[in-house]
């Protein structure tokens, strides 16, 4: 069995993969919220193909580890733009269910609703929308999230944790889907009022490595092309001298 053409196409398979996460990383950049993700490869040894007495050994990714770490935090001045300080979510109701965010830009729609640009209510802490008075001239939400209209308190936006956020489902614009995950009180998370977290991709370093992915593949690719030129040369020796 020839086996640099396997091991090639392990490679290249999964440092394409590793592209395409680069690549989202760096489309997201300006993403308020968004968190990097990188994937993570464990060895797969395939006993099939033998090579000196030893199983081939190529490379597998296996899951995706994404870096909860908080962005920096940028300042608008709009009210209702809203940063969590620490570990936590923004809790969104939509039609499939609760979701979870933390891209804090959001707004009021015509019925006086705190909702998400898409129109998607913020729910408070009793899983309830937060609706703010007609004529209210200004709206104050405290770092423990107490929502106030004018002097009046009018409700207190929920911030909530997981003891795995890793294992939260992405969903489109900046959801995620908790699944069999319970939700937990946020207690040490704080809103920053006026101010977005922005995305924490690091863009040097996504570059570098996105450099680095590029020449591993040119390197895998000119593993096969070689192989293919030996196996070509070899096999015009043998019908030249049949």
């Amino acid at each position: 069995m020839e086996n640099s053409f396997p091991v090639a196409l392990s490679r290249q398979q999964v440092l394409a993969r590793q592209m395409d996460t680069i690549a989202t990383n760096l489309a997201n950049i300006n993403t308020a919220g968004f968190k990097a993700e990188q994937m993570i490869f464990t060895e797969f040894l395939d006993r099939t193909g033998i090579a000196d007495g030893q199983p081939l050994s190529m490379v597998h990714d296996v899951a995706f580890l994404r870096d909860m770490s908080e962005g920096p935090l940028h300042e608008t001045g709009n009210p209702l733009d809203l940063a969590i300080h620490g570990d936590g979510f923004f809790v969104i109701e939509t039609d499939n269910g609760p979701r979870y965010t933390r891209h804090g830009a959001f707004q009021l729609d015509n019925q006086g609703r705190i909702v998400t640009l898409e129109g998607r209510p913020v729910l408070n802490e009793t899983d309830s929308p937060i609706f703010v008075p007609p004529d209210t001239s200004t709206i104050t939400i405290a770092r423990d999230g107490t929502v106030s209209a004018d002097t009046q308190v009018i409700g207190k936006i929920q911030v909530v944790t997981f003891e795995t956020p890793q294992l939260l489902s992405k969903e489109g614009n900046g959801l995620y889907d908790a699944g069999e995950q319970r939700p937990q009180p946020a207690g040490e998370a704080e809103i920053m009022q006026g101010m977005i977290e922005t995305s924490n991709v690091q863009a040097v370093a996504e570059m570098t490595r996105m450099i680095k992915v590029l020449r591993s593949y040119q390197s895998a690719a000119q593993l096969a092309e070689t192989e293919h030129q030996r196996i070509m040369s070899a096999i015009e020796a043998i019908i030249g001298r049949a």
